[in-house]
């Protein structure tokens, strides 16, 4: 009885990060999924990030809102009811609400429950006429939407997350963006694209350090929730570009040979042993293209900065092979 009382009580969001935790840490080749970087302080430290002049990703998808939300808005349509992947704190939606026509409702998802709400509520008092229907949940998974007459679907997912992706992952996750939205859907897509890598690994290794402590805080979270003993002073931040991949990489390296704890399950670590905990990847217009047309979409309109170091792409659900 007792033992099934333990299992009731069990938090199945704990349990889901702990097994993904432990069977990451037990790879020869250590890893852990950058989805769990978003709990309150870990979306805090990201919109810092966000903030820094390394950081361009942010502040060039911003300019190329400025200049074309009006034709993003165009292309989505009327009543269209607009899903957004990894919310965050909705900085660069407000650019699209303020230009949609008659917008259905407005479905921001994200991983971190406190900072979806606080967002939610914000956006409330500034459009008090439009329909917010926050959805705590992740969407790498079936994401279950609230039931609202629509002309259409469309999902936005800004900044460059798309890249956190294996080529698998980025087609499994676009695919799945078709099936949800259906036929005549849409997805509005920021896309980083490649560049001098000397740029890529200072915005993913800033000087001021909040990158960092941004990826550090993975550790931290394992230790708030995990039952986890890691010791953050052992462990320092590294960021690379791996040509081949055309991607930056992110990794927690441990300092000295050491043992860790994680919900009473031991972790050796080797001293110089890295942790992957990201994966950026960078592409070509034509490579993403490419990859979309895999998962069912079409590319039908590509907006970028003058330096072609951003994108956003609206794409819509090919109707042929």
């Amino acid at each position: 009885m007792a033992a099934f009382l333990t299992r009731a009580l069990r938090d199945p969001e704990r349990e889901r990060f702990l097994a993904d935790a432990l069977s990451g840490l037990r790879q020869p080749a250590k890893t852990l999924p950058c989805k769990y970087f978003y709990d309150a302080e870990g979306s805090k430290l990201f919109d810092q990030i966000c903030t820094l002049p390394e950081y361009y990703p942010t502040r060039t998808e911003l300019r190329i809102l400025r200049a074309h939300a009006a034709e993003m808005a165009h292309a989505l349509g009327p009543a269209t009811l607009l899903i957004e992947y990894g919310s965050g704190s909705s900085v660069k939606t407000r650019r699209l609400l303020d230009r949609l026509v008659r917008p259905a409702a407005y479905v921001p998802v994200d991983i971190s429950r406190e900072h979806l709400l606080a967002t939610a509520l914000a956006l409330r008092l500034d459009y008090p006429g439009l329909e917010i229907l926050p959805v705590c949940a992740d969407f790498t998974s079936p994401v279950t939407l609230p039931r609202v007459p629509a002309k259409r679907r469309a999902v936005y997912f800004p900044g460059s997350t798309i890249g956190n992706f294996s080529e698998a992952g980025a087609i499994a996750l676009m695919a799945g963006v078709a099936q949800l939205v259906g036929p005549g859907g849409a997805f509005l897509v920021g896309v980083d694209l490649k560049k001098d890598p000397r740029v890529l690994e200072c915005a993913y290794d800033d000087a001021a350090g909040v990158t960092a402590a941004f990826n550090l805080n993975l550790l931290a979270r394992m230790n708030r929730e995990l039952d986890a003993d890691f010791d953050l002073r052992r462990f320092s931040h590294r960021a690379r570009w791996t040509e081949a991949a055309s991607r930056i990489e992110m990794h927690l390296v441990s300092e000295v040979e050491q043992l860790v704890h994680l919900d009473g399950v031991e972790i050796p670590f080797a001293r110089g042993e890295h942790i992957c905990t990201e994966h950026s990847h960078k592409y070509t217009l034509d490579g993403f293209a490419r990859l979309a047309r895999r998962a069912g979409l079409a590319v039908k309109r590509v907006w970028t900065d003058r330096a072609q170091r951003f994108s956003v792409q609206y794409l819509e659900v090919r109707s042929g092979p």
